[in-house]
Formats: C-alpha cells, structure tokens, sequence
C-alpha cells in the first residue's frame, strides 16, 4: 500500500519550520531561508532551480530522492502563498514560477474553493475545502498507488500527525536558533510512542533523521 510521507522537511534545532512574519518579499519568514541553504548547496537542488554545479554526498543523495515514488503532493494554503480570505480576482499560483518543482497533482487545503490551475511541468494545483481526510482521499486518488507528500508547512503535517495518517518523516536538523516561528512538533500527545527513529545520518551542514510509524502491537 502506498505511503504518506514528509521528505526533506527542515526544522532549525529549536523546532521551527520557518520564521515570523512571512510576507511576499520574505515567504519563509524572518531568518527561514537559514533552513533551506543546504539544498541549494547541492548538485540536485541547483538542478531544480536550472543551475549547475552544487555538492554531492549525503545531503544531495537524499534531496534527490524529493520526487521518487511521490504520485500526489499536499500542501496548507500558507505554503501555497500569502493570500488569506477568499481567493478573490487573485491570480496567485504559487511561489514556485510557471513550471513548480513538483510534477505531480498538488492538493492545496483552504477554507475557500478556487477552480484547479494547471501549470507547466506536469503540476496543478487543486484547492480542498473540505478538510485533510478528504484532501488525503483525493491525493491518493491521484497517485495511483504511488506514495502521497505531505509537503508542508508545519501546521499542516501537525494536523496529519495528530489524525495518525502520516508514515514517514524525513526531517532535516539545521543547525540554526529561530527563536519564534512556525513550530513543527506542538501539541502532539503521545507521538513518542507512534514512531521510531529507523535512521539518523549526520553530514557537514545538517543531521538528517529518519522517523517511521510503528505498528500498534510493537508500541
């Protein structure tokens, strides 16, 4: 059966997905991009963005693996971009550009129904206003039996991790202090008990960690 999975997800070392105050002209928020560097720092991360060169080894081995498997990506409005309330006459289609790096349909939760945009590359964006389990149900729907992303942002996973539907979370462990933000691991209850730790590597600029959902009979 296919899997809902969090891949290349990073978080700064006191637990933020991203800082305070995401506008247009800062959309990761103050001091978010620290989170990001070691991507654009390797070979596959410069690819995405149509650059040469970039570092190979671990780091690259695992942003490499982004799209692997992925039949379906789902993401929160606030990741999407920085429009709130009802969509309007907004031609917002994302932060990403005419050709996003996903390639796969992309499910998009929002509170306020938009008719799907179709873009280059293999991406449309589709808008769900009737919550995560609907959301899920769609994108496995359209992965056809491939895995389902859940791409972020933090408040998103949450709400998966909360429902107990995400499997796997690839995090990536930046060593940076954020201080306030968008934190990822809040008001979770019992999730210590939910995953294991099925892998840890560190490497020059960030330790990945590699969690998996245990079955209920081994908790």
């Amino acid at each position: 059966m296919s899997k809902v999975r969090v891949h290349n997800f990073s978080i700064s070392i006191d637990g933020y997905a991203a800082g305070p105050g995401q506008t247009l002209d800062v959309p990761l928020g103050a001091g978010g991009r620290l989170l990001h560097e070691w991507v654009f720092n390797t070979r596959a991360g410069r690819q995405m963005i149509g650059e040469d060169g970039g570092d190979e080894g671990i780091d690259d081995e695992f942003f490499a693996q982004r799209e692997v498997g992925i039949g379906a990506t789902i993401m929160g409005r606030n990741m999407f971009g920085p429009i709130r309330g009802p969509w309007g006459d907004a031609q917002w289609s994302g932060w990403w550009g005419e050709n996003p790096p996903f390639h796969c349909p992309v499910f998009v939760l929002s509170h306020h129904p938009r008719p799907p945009i179709e873009m280059q590359g293999g991406t449309t964006s589709h808008f769900v206003d009737a919550g995560i389990e609907v959301a899920l149900e769609r994108a496995r729907d359209a992965a056809s039996g491939n895995d389902v992303l859940i791409g972020g942002g933090a408040t998103t996973i949450r709400e998966y991790l909360a429902a107990g539907l995400i499997d796997e979370m690839h995090l990536v462990i930046v060593p940076v202090l954020l201080g306030s933000g968008e934190r990822l691991f809040e008001d979770l209850a019992g999730i210590g008990n939910a995953y294991h730790c099925a892998e840890h590597v560190s490497a020059p600029a960030v330790m990945h960690v590699r969690l998996s959902r245990m079955e209920p009979s081994a908790r």
